[in-house]
């Protein structure tokens, strides 16, 4: 008897048509979800609500969630629930790669902006979006109206990924013209110089925007389990390489370690949050990663 599939796996989710349905069916399911997790906090029934801290007075316990959770939830004041949050997507040619059997880095890349963009509209939030390849070629400011929400995923279902790459001049750019201070959720392969990725972030940092990095990768990206006698081709410039992938594995590996390893380490420094996330990762899984984040934000 066969296991069925886990209705958030991404090959799941990608048989559904449009890119609005395939948000709305994730985001649907993991607000149901919420409710029965430790980040019931989050769901749309407590969208107005935190958990109780320290020194808050006992007037604005909310009893009614606590009788049903036996948790102490405050009912937040409009200037605490308010996150304005832009979504920043790598439309670069390397985000088509999918090896087999997995959706491409795109795919993967914009289903989850649009869940994040979903979910922070359910919230209450302002949701923006931004993308980019050689150069930021399109911006949408953050609004906070659930009707917005059609026009960030209309936008975003008309790209494709295409040109080459240039994370650290189109975030340069984004920074400039981002408002007051919110949060910025970066999702891309990386696949760029991390030095100018890492002071492209800290352009952020220094106007005082909360930063998350969502680093998608293939997970043949990460395993190199390849068969032997493969062709490798680069897909922004063309240009192929026939080897046994036995001979290079250990060396390639090593040195994609390494590359993330350096993401990892120089975003820490600078206080950004960093996720890499294989494009077989289940949404829910990659959707709770935003969530954290956004709570380290709200203390």
């Amino acid at each position: 008897m066969s296991t069925p599939a886990a209705p958030h796996k991404p090959d799941v989710i990608a048989r559904l048509g449009t890119l609005e349905l395939r948000a709305r069916k994730v985001v649907e399911g993991f607000i149901t979800g919420l409710h029965r997790s430790p980040f019931h906090g989050f769901s749309a029934e407590f969208s107005e609500h935190r958990q109780y801290r320290m020194g808050d007075e006992l007037k604005h316990i909310d009893w009614r969630i606590f009788g049903r959770t036996d948790r102490f939830y405050v009912k937040q004041f409009e200037d605490e629930t308010n996150l304005r949050c832009t979504v920043v997507v790598d439309s670069s040619a390397s985000m088509s790669y999918a090896s087999n059997g997995n959706v491409s880095k795109f795919h993967y890349a914009t289903t989850l902006a649009a869940c994040i963009m979903y979910v922070m509209l359910r919230q209450r939030d302002a949701a923006g979006l931004a993308v980019y390849d050689t150069s930021l070629h399109t911006y949408l400011p953050a609004r906070s109206r659930l009707s917005w929400v059609q026009q960030l995923l209309s936008t975003l279902a008309t790209v494709e990924p295409s040109k080459g790459t240039a994370t650290a001049e189109a975030l340069h750019v984004l920074a400039e013209q981002l408002g007051r201070r919110g949060m910025v959720v970066l999702i891309s392969d990386l696949f760029d110089d991390p030095l100018r990725i890492l002071q492209a972030l800290q352009h952020f940092r220094h106007n005082k925007h909360d930063v998350l990095v969502m680093h998608v990768v293939d997970r043949r990206e990460i395993d190199f389990d390849f068969p032997t006698a493969s062709v490798f081709r680069d897909i922004e410039t063309g240009e192929e390489l026939s080897t046994q992938p036995a001979q290079i594995k250990r060396s390639y590996r090593q040195a994609m370690d390494e590359f993330c390893a350096a993401i990892r380490k120089g975003c820490h420094d600078q206080n950004v949050d960093y996720v890499r996330i294989a494009t077989d990762t289940p949404y829910d899984v990659a959707l709770r990663e935003y969530l954290l984040s956004r709570r380290s934000i709200r203390g």
